[in-house]
C-alpha cells in the first residue's frame, strides 16, 4: 500500500491554522481534564474526521469539542446539545476563539484560558489574532490521513506491550502524533521550565510522527529517549536501513518519503519502532523490559490491523 505523503510546503498555511485551533482545544482540556503525568490529560484525540477533546466535564456538564475537517465545522456538544461553527478559509483565529467560548458560555460553561500559543514561535494571542487564515480542506484531509496512519502504526506497536504507557494522541503544542513508554523510573528534569519539568520527570521513550516545518519539508517518524542520549547510536541493528540517529538532537528519524512507496510501509515502521526500542532500553538499562513483549493470551482479531 502506497502512502500519500503531503509535505509541509503543500499545506503550510492550512496546517498552521489547524495547529492554532488545536491549541485552543488543548487549553480547554488543560483547564478541565483530570491531571496526569507527562501532560497526558491535555493531548487530543484523532478522529475519523479530524481531532477533538474527547469527553470532558465542567459545571456538572458533559461536553466535547470536535474539529470536523471533512464536514467543515467545529462541533461543540454540551450534554447532547450540538452547536456547529463553520470551518472555512479567510476566517481568523480570533473568530474561532470567540465563537467557541461563546457557545460554551451559552451552555453554562464559562471557561477562561491563557490565549497565548505555546511551544511554537508564533505568540499572537488567540483573542487578538485578526489575520484571515487559510483552510484548504483537500490538503487538510491529506494531512489528517497521515496522522491516522501514524496513530495506527503507533497503536500496533504499543497496544500489546505489558508496561505503563501513554497511548498515541495529538500533542497540540508541537502538532505531532506521539506515544510514550514509561518504566516507572523517576528522572527529574534539571531545569525549572513549566512544560518540561512535568513532561520529563520520568525515564521514557517517545515515539512520534512529525509533519515537518519551514526548515524540514519532509514528514518523519521519530524516537526520542529521556534521559537524552547525545552520542552516536547508529547501531547496525536499527532497521530499516533508511533510519538514522541524530546525536545533536538525541533522536532517531525515519523520513516517511523513504518508505512510503514500499510494498509494506507498515513493516518498515514497525521495524523502526522495535529496533530502536531494543537499542534504547539497553542504553537506559531498563531492567525487566523484556517482559513488555510477552504475547497476549488472546485470539487473533478477525478485523485487526
Amino acid at each position: 500500500m502506497k502512502i500519500d505523503v503531503i509535505h509541509h510546503s503543500e499545506w503550510a498555511e492550512t496546517k498552521f491554522t489547524l495547529h492554532l485551533i488545536s491549541q485552543i482545544l488543548g487549553k480547554v482540556k488543560l483547564e478541565t481534564a483530570p491531571q496526569e503525568p507527562q501532560w497526558a490529560h491535555v493531548a487530543l484525540t484523532v478522529t475519523p474526521d479530524g481531532f477533538g477533546t474527547g469527553l470532558l466535564f465542567a459545571n456538572s456538564r458533559a461536553f466535547q469539542i470536535d474539529v470536523d475537517i471533512r464536514n467543515s465545522r467545529i462541533a461543540i456538544n454540551v450534554d447532547g446539545n450540538v452547536q456547529n461553527i463553520e470551518l472555512k478559509t479567510s476566517k481568523s483565529i480570533q473568530q474561532y476563539y470567540e465563537e467557541i467560548f461563546s457557545a460554551l458560555k451559552a451552555q453554562d460553561i464559562p471557561l477562561a484560558i491563557n490565549p497565548k500559543p505555546q511551544e511554537m514561535p508564533y505568540t499572537t494571542p488567540f483573542d487578538e489574532d485578526e489575520v484571515p487564515r487559510e483552510l484548504d480542506q483537500p490538503n487538510a484531509l491529506r494531512g489528517l490521513r497521515l496522522f491516522q496512519f501514524a496513530l495506527l502504526e503507533q497503536s500496533k506497536f504499543i497496544a500489546p506491550m505489558r508496561c505503563r504507557k501513554m497511548k498515541p494522541a495529538l500533542f497540540w503544542g508541537t502538532f505531532d502524533v506521539s506515544m510514550l513508554i514509561l518504566p516507572g523510573i523517576m528522572e527529574p528534569y534539571p531545569e525549572d521550565k513549566t512544560i518540561e519539568k512535568a513532561a520529563f520527570d520520568e525515564q521514557m521513550i517517545e515515539y512520534g510522527f512529525w509533519p515537518g516545518d519551514e526548515l524540514t519539508d519532509t514528514t518523519a517518524f521519530f524516537v526520542l529517549s529521556y534521559p537524552f542520549l547525545y552520542k552516536d547510536l547508529n547501531h547496525p541493528s536499527v532497521k530499516p536501513p533508511e533510519a538514522y540517529y541524530d546525536k545533536s538532537k538525541s533522536e532517531y528519524f525515519l523520513a516517511l518519503d523513504t518508505v512510503a512507496e514500499k510494498e509494506s510501509p507498515s513493516e518498515s515502521v514497525q521495524q523502526f519502532f522495535r529496533s530502536t526500542f531494543e537499542v534504547l532500553r539497553a542504553e537506559l538499562q531498563w531492567q525487566g523490559s523484556e517482559n513488555y513483549f510477552t504475547p497476549l493470551k488472546m485470539k487473533d482479531q478477525k478485523y485487526g490491523n
